[in-house]
């Protein structure tokens, strides 16, 4: 250790001269605070701008899967109901069909054979009451419903009635000429054949439609003339117009 040096004393690097003699200063880069700033920044912004794109798509993800359940269970709840609607349809459709095949074979009806021995099919479910049979003169009458006849009155609901008068037919229709002429009448006739024009068992007839006379029931009646009488079949409620004119169809009598 040269004298004068203290043992705590570091040796100091010479200083570098440059060639016009001058001590050189080396220099150190520095790097600006703002940059880097500015940098941190901008990563900063980046980062918040793909979270708020990734939330934008979780979102629009979950609603488009909340969308998707609700059309999925309407969509269901639609096929539900038109599958019990077309449950419901069928099973009407089957017990129509059911009562149809019910009411074959027809049964035959056959009047007094001194009144012309009137024929016609019907029903076999249809129950018949016979109010008068004519046996000693005077006018025929028969009831026909389902199942079975009610109580006879003015009122009283059947699906067919049958009357042969002992009246003329001119006689019988000039009654219900003076029916079509009261105030507030909506009966309406219509000349009509009946019977089976192939077999020539056709006749013509009037057919009368609307509130029945006397009677608050709205069906159809039809008269025509049998020998020296007058036959009348009604139906007290249009219900029963598609059985009623089957029935029209296969009258048979003797002239």
């Amino acid at each position: 250790m040269e004298s004068g040096q203290t043992p705590f004393m570091q040796a100091i690097p010479p200083v570098q001269a440059t060639p016009s003699g001058m001590p050189m200063v080396q220099q150190v880069q520095v790097v600006p605070a703002k940059k880097k700033d500015v940098a941190g920044l901008i990563k900063t912004i980046a980062i918040i701008a793909l979270s708020l794109v990734a939330i934008t798509f979780i979102g629009l993800f979950i609603w488009i899967f909340v969308q998707y359940n609700e059309a999925q269970s309407d969509l269901d709840g639609k096929l539900a109901i038109a599958a019990a609607e077309a449950r419901d349809e069928q099973a009407t459709k089957d017990e129509e069909e059911f009562l149809e095949r019910e009411k074959y074979p027809y049964k035959i009806f056959s009047g007094p054979a001194d009144y012309g021995q009137l024929t016609f099919e019907y029903p076999k479910t249809w129950s018949v009451y016979v109010a008068a049979d004519a046996s000693s003169g005077g006018d025929f009458n028969a009831y026909f419903n389902p199942i079975q006849v009610d109580a006879v009155g003015r009122e009283t609901v059947n699906a067919l009635r049958v009357s042969i008068r002992n009246k003329s037919f001119e006689d019988v229709t000039e009654e219900y000429q003076k029916a079509m002429n009261k105030k507030n009448s909506n009966l309406t006739v219509e000349s009509v054949t009946i019977g089976n024009e192939e077999k020539g068992t056709s006749v013509t007839a009037n057919r009368y439609t609307g509130t029945i006379p006397n009677t608050d029931l709205s069906g159809y009646i039809v008269v025509f003339k049998i020998r020296d009488k007058t036959a009348i079949l009604q139906t007290d409620s249009v219900l029963f117009k598609e059985d009623f004119d089957k029935l029209l169809g296969t009258i048979v009598f003797n002239a």
